[in-house]
């Protein structure tokens, strides 16, 4: 029961211990959910907080220790049980099926077989009462990401649940459309709901929560009010240490163009985002150009046309160091030197059931030094492994162990080390800090400044528009397959590239689109 005026706890994790064979996840972690707040959880990748939340909704079972929820002692065998007792999950990652309408995803998601209109007028009701802006016969997949993430809103909330759980909830989101959501979060919070809300974007974390739980290797670290709190002063508490910021000031002359892009062209596959128009950029050695965008707009088929996966009907529409590569695929685009980093670091960068050694090899096989007339030169091809282990700070237990293993951060920093040690004159990096933690996506920044510094394009493509404002030279914005003009960071705002960000093509970050 709630005493002097502090609200009632919901859910309460008390001294929850797990255990994955040697590694401790939780070492006797204690959280209160109370009702009417908004709760960060925080803590670098690896920290334990998936772990956590995991088994505050029945996806694990803890080894010790116990939850409660209304202060009697609860077991959840399984995310079913949670779900009905109250307990509502948006993960990062969205489970929706392209091919159906909105309220078909949302009927899959909830008990009964109610009719499909009823239950579209049920999401109408609930789309009125929280300003979340559905509609319930379009298909997901003409769906924005933003749209997506409030179906998984809608879908959870009609399950009336009294907690409600957001899992990086607006690292795909436009700054207004992070705004709508803080609206929403309130609402709900105003109702008398409790939220969890997981972020690495702690400016967010001040504005919106009334407490933060922070995690350090899987220890309970502090539990502190962020309004009273800096960005600085809680990522302190996250890592243990200061986190450096990352320079941005150069003073070196910029080179010959490295990239070229000109009148490129993409016909789309119908799905969203799947087509490019006219795209126009160029990056020169020693600069690093920015692209912003919410999901879903072109990215990944920009990211694809550039590396090789999608090949363009005109070569010249892309030009590597001077040399035509519309045509060429993408070990022959990497023995131009040229480097690319995906967006999705497990499957695409790296596949999860291969030791790390082996998946330096992906990107490698064709430089000529780890490969010698189609031999695997073993020794050579692990003193690489170990140099990118060393000089990127990848942290990891056991000697060599799969891909899968790693936490998010750390795996991100063994990928983006396998492109810089290959010395690139271009590197293409999609998302280089998606939900990362601060010290690693401080170290992650750092590296392309160094290269950039030593003579490297860098073109980073990112829904983060804090990050490109913080450390690119040049941004420019991408909707709807089209690119606008990239422009200084110091002429450009905030406000004036989430404007592009939202379609306005002709707002001051994008004004003379697509003109080189």
């Amino acid at each position: 029961m709630a005493e002097h005026g502090v609200p009632a706890s919901l859910l309460e994790a008390v001294g929850l211990t797990k255990r994955f064979g040697a590694l401790v996840a939780n070492d006797n972690v204690s959280l209160a959910i109370r009702a009417g707040e908004t709760h960060a959880l925080l803590g670098e990748n690896g920290a334990g907080k998936s772990t956590l939340v995991k088994m505050m909704c029945g996806l694990l079972q803890p080894d010790s220790g116990e939850l409660l929820y209304d202060g009697a002692p609860i077991v959840f065998p399984d995310p079913a049980t949670s779900r009905a007792r109250g307990v509502g999950v948006v993960f990062q990652h969205f489970a929706l099926f392209d091919a159906l309408t909105v309220v078909e995803n949302v009927a899959l998601g909830l008990p009964g077989h109610e009719p499909l209109p009823a239950l579209a007028a049920r999401i109408d009701e609930c789309v009125h009462r929280y300003g979340l802006s559905v509609e319930p016969w379009r298909r997901v997949g003409e769906l924005s990401v933003g749209e997506r993430q409030r179906v998984e809103i809608v879908r959870c909330l009609l399950g009336d649940p009294r907690v409600l759980i957001l899992d990086e909830p607006t690292s795909v989101l436009t700054p207004d459309e992070s705004e709508g959501l803080f609206r929403t979060v309130d609402l709900l919070t105003g109702e008398g709901r409790a939220v969890l809300f997981i972020s690495h974007k702690l400016d967010e974390v001040r504005r919106l929560c009334h407490r933060a739980t922070v995690l350090r290797a899987g220890r309970f670290i502090a539990e502190v009010d962020p309004k009273l709190e800096t960005s600085s002063s809680l990522a302190r508490l996250m890592v243990g240490a200061e986190v450096p910021r990352t320079p941005r000031n150069v003073t070196h002359e910029l080179g010959e163009p490295r990239l070229l892009v000109r009148g490129l062209n993409v016909v789309g596959d119908g799905s969203r985002g799947s087509a490019l128009h006219d795209i126009n950029i160029e990056i020169r050695a020693g600069e690093i150009v920015g692209i912003a965008g919410v999901a879903g707009n072109g990215q990944t088929t920009l990211f694809e046309s550039l590396s090789g996966e999608k090949l363009a009907k005109d070569p010249e529409s892309i030009v590597i160091d001077k040399i035509p590569a519309g045509a060429l695929g993408p070990t022959q685009r990497r023995a131009l030197k040229a480097g690319f980093v995906p967006e999705e670091r497990l499957g695409h960068a790296a596949a999860p059931d291969m030791r790390l050694s082996d998946n330096v090899l992906l990107t490698t096989h064709g430089d000529g030094e780890i490969v010698k007339i189609g031999v695997i030169r073993r020794s050579v091809l692990f003193a690489r492994f170990q140099e990118i282990v060393k000089r990127f700070d990848v942290r990891f237990g056991g000697k060599d162990p799969k891909a899968r293993r790693l936490s998010g951060g750390n795996l991100q920093k063994f990928v983006i080390g396998r492109e810089v040690l290959r010395e690139p004159v271009l590197i293409v990096v999609d998302q280089p800090t998606w939900g990362v933690d601060a010290a690693a996506a401080s170290f992650i920044r750092t590296t392309l400044r160094e290269k950039a510094a030593e003579g490297c394009a860098v073109l980073v493509i990112s829904q983060d528009l804090d990050e490109l404002l913080e450390f690119t030279d040049r941004i420019a914005v991408m909707s709807e397959g089209r690119l606008t003009v990239p422009v200084p960071v110091a002429e450009t705002s905030r406000e004036a590239i989430g404007l592009a960000m939202g379609g306005a093509h002709h707002s001051e970050a994008g004004e003379g689109a697509n003109a080189a």
